[in-house]
C-alpha cells in the first residue's frame, strides 16, 4: 500500500507536469497568432475554377464551331499551368496541340495579350524574341477578374486573325453564364 506522503508526491509531480504541458501549449499559441493576424492580411485573389475554364472553352468551341474554324483551345491559370484543353475533330494544324497552351501560358504570365508580344518582336523590341518557352504569336488572351489575371486563353486555328477572335469569345465566356451549365465562375 502506498503511504500518503508518495501518494501527495506524485500527485504534485502529476499536477507540475500538466502545468507544464499547459504552459508549453499556451506559449505555442502565443507564438503562433502573429503568423495567424499575419495570414489575415494576405490578399485574396480569385482562383480560376475548371467549370468556368470549361465555360471559357465552351463558348470559344461555340463560336469555332459556327465559323467552321477548327482548333486547338487551351485554358490555362494565372501561373500558365494547363487546366483544360480541347482539339475539335479535324484541326487542321496538328502543331496547334502545342500552340494554343503556349499562346495561353505566355498571355498567363506576361499578362498581356501574346499578339502585343508578337507586335515587340516584329518592331523595335527583337529581345522579346529571347524570352525561352513562350509562344509570341496571336491567339493568347488573359482571363481578368477584378482587374487580376486569373488565367489565360490561348487558341491555334487556321489564321491569327481567327485564332484572336476565337479566344476573345472565350473570353467573354468567363463573365456570362451558361444556360445548360449554369454560371460557373472563378471562386
Amino acid at each position: 500500500m502506498m503511504s500518503m506522503s508518495r501518494f501527495n508526491t506524485l500527485n504534485a509531480f502529476k499536477t507540475r507536469r500538466a502545468a507544464q504541458a499547459i504552459a508549453v501549449s499556451l506559449a505555442l499559441c502565443a507564438g503562433a497568432a502573429p503568423l495567424v493576424a499575419r495570414a489575415a492580411e494576405l490578399p485574396m485573389r480569385p482562383v480560376l475554377t475548371l467549370d468556368a475554364a470549361q465555360n471559357v472553352i465552351r463558348a470559344a468551341q461555340t463560336k469555332a464551331a459556327a465559323e467552321g474554324w477548327l482548333c486547338v483551345i487551351s485554358v490555362v491559370d494565372a501561373g500558365g499551368l494547363p487546366i483544360a484543353l480541347v482539339r475539335m475533330d479535324n484541326a487542321s494544324v496538328p502543331a496547334g496541340v502545342d500552340l494554343a497552351p503556349g499562346k495561353a501560358r505566355t498571355a498567363a504570365l506576361f499578362r498581356r495579350p501574346s499578339g502585343v508580344l508578337e507586335d515587340a518582336l516584329n518592331g523595335s523590341r527583337r529581345a522579346v524574341g529571347t524570352a525561352p518557352g513562350y509562344v509570341l504569336m496571336r491567339g493568347g488572351l488573359p482571363l481578368v477578374v477584378n482587374g487580376t489575371v486569373v488565367g489565360a486563353i490561348g487558341v491555334s486555328a487556321d489564321t491569327p486573325q481567327h485564332d484572336e477572335e476565337i479566344a476573345k469569345a472565350g473570353v467573354d465566356g468567363l463573365t456570362q453564364p451558361d444556360n445548360n451549365h449554369g454560371n460557373a465562375q472563378v471562386r
